[in-house]
């Protein structure tokens, strides 16, 4: 029968404390996800589009969390950190389809919400994912270590034999297309602060709708940014900053955004409060 020394049971402890924090933190995602999304499908009174769009960004929440937190729950417990080649590539398209969707819904809820629920603020999003995958998968391989918490489009480009100047040329595209959007949105809201700093009640309204809104795109836009270039430039340099920034780009969005702008708006707050009502009335 082989020995355990004190520094095994020490690794399991802190596996099993980061597992129980993993869980915990899915688990709320969850519910505040799954109660705003049940909130607006149930109450014909919030089918407006600032609630279909709310509704769809937090759905989304749901789809590129689950894709991250499944996978990271069960390499916590496992001695052995491996995915299969298709599961990989299934993870990348799901959790960059997930970014891409949840920044364009981001960009345009601030722009026009009736922009924001039609088809292509969705389709665009995917079918960058769609290509981004399949040019990677197209790639000769020569290695299988992935220095990330999950699987990662740059990540497996950079195990490539093969030329990788058509996944680079894209990756840039991408990321100016997005900056794009970014620059746009800012260029619309100093317009906005301009006219808010004209009256006390004009600043209120912009504290109240807007800032909120900024918060969240700034913290999204920092947190992909930072994200993308660390896998390119600087994994290796500083490993630590860059899982911090991979965590904090999985988890601080699908908590925040049902935080910002589903508890925040009244009737949503409302409606929670009459359903949460209801079921303390049950026996």
């Amino acid at each position: 029968m082989g020995e355990t020394s004190p520094s095994d049971f020490h690794v399991f402890n802190y596996r099993v404390a980061l597992f129980s924090l993993t869980v915990l933190s899915y688990c709320v995602i969850l519910v505040l996800n799954v109660s705003l999304i049940l909130t607006i499908i149930l109450d014909e009174n919030l089918h407006e589009p600032m609630y279909i769009c709310l509704c769809i960004l937090f759905i989304n929440e749901l789809y590129g969390t689950t894709g991250f937190f499944l996978k990271f729950a069960f390499d916590l417990l496992s001695d052995v950190h491996v995915i299969s080649y298709v599961g990989c590539f299934l993870q990348i398209f799901v959790i960059y389809s997930y970014a891409f969707v949840d920044y364009s819904f981001l960009v345009l809820m601030a722009y026009d919400r009736y922009v924001a629920i039609f088809a292509l603020s969705w389709l665009v999003p995917l079918c960058c994912a769609i290509i981004g995958v399949t040019l990677t998968s197209t790639l000769q391989l020569c290695g299988s270590h992935i220095e990330k918490l999950y699987c990662e489009n740059w990540a497996v480009v950079k195990l490539a034999c093969s030329s990788t100047k058509a996944n680079e040329v894209y990756g840039l595209f991408v990321i100016t297309f997005y900056i794009g959007h970014f620059l746009f949105i800012v260029g619309s809201y100093v317009r906005l602060v301009k006219s808010a700093l004209k009256s006390r009640e004009s600043r209120r309204k912009f504290t109240q709708t807007c800032v909120p809104h900024l918060l969240c795109l700034f913290n999204v836009t920092a947190a992909l940014l930072f994200d993308n270039m660390y896998s390119r430039y600087g994994l290796a340099s500083v490993p630590v900053f860059a899982v911090v920034v991979s965590l904090e780009f999985v988890m601080i969005p699908p908590l925040l955004n049902p935080l910002i702008y589903g508890l925040k708006l009244p009737e949503i707050r409302k409606n929670i409060v009459r359903m949460l009502s209801c079921l303390k009335s049950l026996p």
